[in-house]
């Protein structure tokens, strides 16, 4: 689905080649995490036996009921076990409140910033024959813009409330979520040269960034700024690259009308994670759109969708989006013929167009889901 290991492949292929036996944790989280994360365990176990893979898994605890029992939301032994016994994990949702709830802060948030995963990758991809042509990348900067929660509460000289929040841009961050976009880019024109049977919308890679530097020219400007110029510090390695900009209103819209001319989108955080979102409707369901957080060493697999609490409980969540991310956490550990398997698979569940859940308009259950997709195996 993305082939885009060659942002990430100095540090991955080399524990890819020696390691057999991978150790995943599976974080469940809340809402229907607890029943989508089964899905990419099963997958993981039933891979084909000569990919010659085999995991062990550990359970381990965020989440925002965690914290309603404990008083934390992300203990520190989760991030322990991640950092030194882990080669990937897979987190499920979590159910994060609207309102301000003393102490409590996003465990998946904190997670980025702890195993330092600056890039969320989210691709969006339609089935040949069903709904809009869409193949797009939305790689979005993972660790600062307003995400890094620094905010206020104040009264004002009248007596009324002020909400104040930063919005965070560093040259420093922008410039390695732009090279992991470039290299994204140029990874998948590769994949397309290289199979010239494969069906594609699109003929040459781009590059798009999205800001509002027209009205936020510090902030959203260094942003833009530094997107072109790591393009331009790099011409001869990027040359082939189409670079783009969009106004982030502009670009919500065209994504709407036009979706097909994207390729590679790259945004900060909040942008990143409004058109991530959005863009699942070009494919019918955030319960088909997966995600991955990626540093230099370790990725995490999580589905888009929330905790879902109205179909908690019925068996009938969509794993096709946990399916993928457990596909995406692999082709980042440096497993393509893996996640292949499992991309192929997933799709001629989707093409086949039966056995789907509620929110594609099927009536099967979530085991149904998953049965049919492993013995496309």
């Amino acid at each position: 689905m993305l082939s885009s290991r060659t942002a990430f492949r100095r540090t991955f292929t080399t524990s890819a080649s020696l390691l057999k036996s991978l150790k995943i944790g599976l974080i469940p989280g809340d809402g229907i995490g607890r029943e989508v994360i089964p899905a990419g365990k099963a997958i993981l176990e039933n891979l084909p036996k000569d990919l010659d893979l085999q995991f062990e898994f550990v359970n381990l605890d965020a989440g925002f009921e965690l914290f309603q029992k404990t008083g934390t939301a992300l203990p520190d032994k989760t991030v322990e076990v991640l950092k030194n016994e882990c080669d990937g994990a897979l987190f499920g949702a979590v159910s994060s409140p609207t309102t301000k709830v003393a102490g409590y802060s996003s465990p998946i948030v904190a997670l980025r910033k702890k195993l330092g995963l600056y890039a969320n990758v989210r691709p969006v991809k339609s089935v040949e024959g069903i709904g809009r042509p869409v193949d797009m990348v939305i790689v979005r900067e993972n660790t600062e813009d307003l995400y890094i929660k620094e905010e206020k509460t104040y009264k004002a000289e009248d007596g009324t409330k002020v909400a104040e929040a930063i919005k965070r841009i560093t040259e420093t961050a922008t410039t390695r979520i732009a090279k992991v976009a470039y290299d994204i880019a140029l990874q998948r024109q590769a994949i397309r040269d290289a199979s010239p049977n494969l069906k594609s919308l699109h003929s040459k890679p781009s590059v798009t960034v999205t800001h509002k530097s027209n009205v936020l020219s510090q902030s959203d400007g260094l942003f833009r700024e530094t997107c072109r110029n790591v393009y331009d510090a790099n011409h001869e390695e990027y040359a082939g690259i189409d670079y783009k900009e969009q106004i982030v209103d502009s670009m919500v819209y065209r994504m709407f009308r036009e979706p097909e001319i994207f390729d590679v989108v790259v945004a900060p955080n909040l942008y990143g994670d409004i058109l991530s979102d959005g863009a699942a409707a070009l494919v019918g369901s955030l319960g088909v759109v997966p995600s991955a957080n990626v540093g230099d060493s370790f990725a995490i697999g999580e589905p888009c969708h929330g905790s879902a609490p109205d179909i908690e409980g019925k068996g009938i969540s969509n794993p096709v989006a946990t399916i993928r991310s457990t596909a995406l956490m692999l082709e980042f550990m440096g497993y393509p013929k893996a996640a292949a398997k499992i991309y192929e698979a997933v799709d001629a569940n989707l093409s086949e167009d039966k056995i789907k859940t509620p929110d594609l308009g099927g009536s099967s259950t979530t085991q149904e889901v998953i049965d049919d997709i492993i013995r496309r195996f």
